[in-house]
This record gives structure tokens, C-alpha cells and sequence, in this order.
């Protein structure tokens, strides 16, 4: 009798880093934390049972609704319990409270009857409006700019991804610091310590002082640490330019599905997570158009509307990415309720980074759960797009082919024999230019290719042997 033995495939790298993220979640009611809310700004955000409050200025209802919904995902990826959800139409948010006196009362109401203990609001607070809601409210409230940095501190696994996340957590903490009790003590010092008379007293230091001094000096070595970082991708990017390698860089909002298409487009293995922000770090890897021309992809941090301008800065080494590509694949996500949105919210980004100018094309992504009437309505938005299933693999030929044609041609064509111990030439032609045909002969290689400028010069002595 003939047995069999059957081995477990090694898992990707992506399933891996799913399995560390799941392995540890938050037990609810097993907290620890002191409830003085005073004290808010100085511990880890722990996002338990949380109440969303919005407030909608401009656009029609949907619109507010859409963002209410992302802000829900949002706190439901960083590990939260929704509650309740509210609305407040206004023609600006309130300067004080963000959302008006009354509303805020209205607001502790409801915190009250549904015993939440976080407060999350749809916007950026000022650090004044912030401490007079949590004030009136009596629970800790944080605005969307601190629930999407909790989010990135969760997911950031690279030693670059990690120091980036820490600058814009940073940023934004240090306008918002707050002292307490015996912290608002003066740290007297020098001469003024020893008893000395008129002219040598002085107020010394206060503790939220000192703590402000250490955040920006750790600031200050964070910037040097990323800049260092930031050189090795330079290098790492001159060395494909070098090489003439088209670079395709896949953006688009978060949960689109850019890391399943990369996934499906060269097999990278990188982590998938139907959740917001599921990678941060960016990968890149190599991939053949149809004509077996050579290309790298790389797959970039997700965007949101209203995304933190801190992330912006502190992540702008890891988005030039996009900005060196000589491609961007805009990936949407189909199936949104509002996908228009999606679009327009990431060009803003583009805009701020740089990459405005830099050639986009829109993949209109999970084309197996989208609505055939939205994809047409898609379709008709952006004429140059194309609708594909990166779970299914559907329309993925397509999109390579499109790729293909929208990249920028080699410079030079040229016809030539190479001599079989010239194969690195050959070798070269097919990495770097676009090969139109082949053939092998007794004297070498007959070529008819599209070369960069620099690899035709090394042809040259060959192409008198013209077929």
C-alpha cells in the first residue's frame, strides 16, 4: 500500500503578521486606568465604549453620514465598541466646544444613559475646545486626528514606520499638554534655591516646561533618525533608476485593496485585513508587463479623508514613493457608498505631497461586490480606468496591458546581432528596454529592441550586423 504524506504550505509573510496582530486583543471591563480624566493626554489611548459625535458644515447629508461611518470603522479598528452616533448640522463647529453648550449637555446625556467612557469627534479639536468638551462631558474625548495615529501606532511594525508614527504622535501632543496638581509647581534653581536677595529669584521651570523641552528634543532625534532612513530608500530608488526600471506605485484610500492587488499582481505576500490602515510599510517588488518588460511595484500607506497633516510630514520620506513613480495606480474601492469621495480625497494628498503631476491611472477595485450601476457611473467619471477583482483575479490582464501602454517607452530602438558571449547585453535589453523580437542565430542574438539611451551606446558595435 502506497502512503502519502502531505506537508503545510510555509506561510506568507502577510499571514504571519495577521496571526501576531489577533493573537492579543483587549478583554473589555478589565481596566486599570485611573478615571481622573484630567490626566487624559498622559496615558495610551484605550478606546473601549465610545459615542461619535459629527458635525456637518457643508455638503448634503449623505456626505455626513459616509463620514460618520469611516469614523465608526476607524474606532472600531482601533479596537472600540460603538454606541451611539450623532450628527450636529452647523454652519461652523462652535469655537469653545466644538459642538455648542447645548449640544454638549445633550452629548453627557447620552454618555450618561449608554455608560460609555470616550467621546470621539469627527474633526480636529483645538486643544482649548477639547478640554472644556471633556470638561462638560466628564469622560475623555479625542478628535480623528488622534484616533487615526492610534491606529498607526497599532499597525506601524518597521523600525522606519515606528519612528514616524512616534514624530506625529509627537506634533500633535505637544500643543496639548496639560499639567496637574503638584506638576504646576515651579522647579526653582540656581541662585534663586540658594536664598539670594533682589535679582536672583526667578520662576524657574514648570514640570509641563520640562515635559515640553524632552518632547522636542525627541523630536529632534526622531527627524535625524528618519532622515538616515530616508537616505537608504534614496539609494535604494536611485539604484532602480539606474538600472531604467519603471517604477508603478499603488495609491489610493484606505481599505481599497492596494496590498491584495499587489498581492495578486507578483505574489508579494504582504498582509491583507479587511480593516483601515492594515499596512503601513511600503513594499516593493518586481513584476513583468505582457511584453515581459520589467517594472517594480510599490505599494504605499493608505489615505483618508482629512488625514493628519503630522502623518503627512512625518511619512513623506516613505511617500516619495509616489512621487518618484513614473506611474500611479489610484486604486478605488468599488463597492463604497461613496466612492467619488474616495477619489478626491486621495488627489488632495497628491497634491500636498507632490504627485500631482505624475501620470495616474484608476483601478476601480472589488469589482465582485460593487453594483454594476455604480461601477458604470465610476467608469464614466474616469474615463481612464479599468475594473478589476483583486480577490477573483478579474480584469487583471487588462490592467497590465494598461500599465503597459501608459508607461513611458524606452528611448532608442535598435536592431542588432549580439555575440553569445555578450549575453549580459541581452540580459540587460530584456530587464530595461522592451524587447520586439528575438532570435537566435550561428554568429548570436539577433535583437530588435527599445533601449534607454545608455544601454543603445553598448549596442552600438552591433548594430551594424542589422537584421
Amino acid at each position: 500500500m502506497t502512503t502519502f504524506s502531505y506537508e503545510e504550505p510555509e506561510p506568507l509573510t502577510g499571514e504571519l503578521d495577521l496571526e501576531d496582530r489577533q493573537a492579543l486583543r483587549r478583554v473589555a471591563g478589565l481596566s486599570t486606568e485611573l478615571r481622573d480624566i484630567t490626566e487624559v493626554e498622559y496615558r495610551a489611548l484605550r478606546l473601549e465604549r465610545v459615542v461619535l459625535i459629527g458635525v456637518w458644515t457643508d455638503g448634503d447629508e449623505v456626505h455626513a453620514e459616509n463620514s460618520l461611518r469611516e469614523l465608526a470603522l476607524l474606532a472600531e479598528t482601533a479596537g472600540s465598541q460603538i454606541l451611539e452616533g450623532m450628527i450636529q448640522r452647523r454652519s461652523r463647529p462652535d469655537p469653545a466646544t466644538y459642538v455648542g453648550s447645548g449640544k454638549a449637555l445633550e452629548l453627557r446625556d447620552v454618555v450618561i444613559s449608554t455608560g460609555a467612557d470616550t467621546v470621539i469627534c469627527d474633526g480636529e479639536l483645538a486643544p482649548s475646545q477639547l478640554r472644556r468638551l471633556e470638561e462638560i462631558v466628564q469622560v475623555k474625548v479625542i478628535d480623528r486626528t488622534a484616533l487615526i495615529l492610534d491606529i498607526f501606532a497599532q499597525h506601524a511594525s518597521s523600525r522606519e514606520g515606528k519612528a514616524q508614527v512616534e514624530l506625529a504622535q509627537l506634533e500633535y501632543l505637544l500643543p496639548r499638554l496639560r499639567g496637574w496638581g503638584g506638576n504646576l509647581s515651579r522647579q526653582v534653581g540656581g541662585r534663586a534655591a540658594g536664598g539670594v536677595g533682589i535679582g536672583g529669584r526667578g520662576p524657574g521651570e514648570t514640570k509641563i516646561e520640562l515635559d515640553r523641552r524632552r518632547i522636542r528634543t525627541r523630536m529632534a532625534k526622531l527627524r535625524r533618525q528618519i532622515n538616515e532612513m530616508g537616505k537608504a530608500r534614496d539609494t535604494m530608488r536611485s539604484q532602480r533608476r539606474t538600472r531604467a526600471v519603471p517604477a508603478v506605485a499603488i495609491a489610493g484610500y484606505t481599505n481599497a485593496g492596494k496590498s491584495s492587488l499587489l498581492n495578486r499582481l507578483t505574489g508579494a505576500g504582504v498582509l491583507v485585513e479587511n480593516a483601515l490602515f492594515a499596512t503601513l510599510d511600503p513594499t516593493v517588488r518586481r513584476a513583468s508587463t505582457p511584453n515581459g518588460r520589467a517594472i517594480t511595484l510599490a505599494d504605499t500607506v493608505g489615505f483618508v479623508r482629512h488625514l493628519p497633516h503630522q502623518l503627512v510630514e512625518a511619512f513623506r520620506s516613505t511617500l516619495e514613493e509616489v512621487t518618484d513613480a513614473d506611474l500611479i495606480l489610484h486604486v478605488v474601492d468599488g463597492s463604497d457608498a461613496d466612492p467619488e469621495a474616495q477619489i478626491a480625497a486621495v488627489r488632495e494628498v497628491l497634491r500636498d505631497i507632490g504627485g500631482a503631476d505624475v501620470p495616474e491611472f484608476v483601478v476601480i477595485n472589488k469589482a465582485d461586490l460593487a453594483d454594476e450601476m455604480a461601477l458604470a457611473r465610476l467608469r464614466r467619471h474616469e474615463p481612464h480606468s479599468v475594473v478589476v477583482s483583486a480577490r477573483t483575479g478579474a480584469g487583471i490582464g487588462e490592467l497590465l496591458q494598461a500599465i503597459e501602454d501608459a508607461l513611458p517607452r524606452a528611448e532608442r530602438e535598435v536592431h542588432a546581432l549580439v555575440p553569445y558571449d555578450r549575453g549580459d547585453l541581452v540580459a540587460r535589453a530584456h530587464d530595461t528596454g522592451e524587447v520586439l523580437s528575438q532570435e537566435h542565430t550561428a554568429e548570436g542574438t539577433a535583437l530588435h529592441v527599445r533601449v534607454p539611451d545608455r544601454l543603445a551606446a553598448e549596442l552600438e558595435p552591433y548594430v551594424s550586423a542589422q537584421v
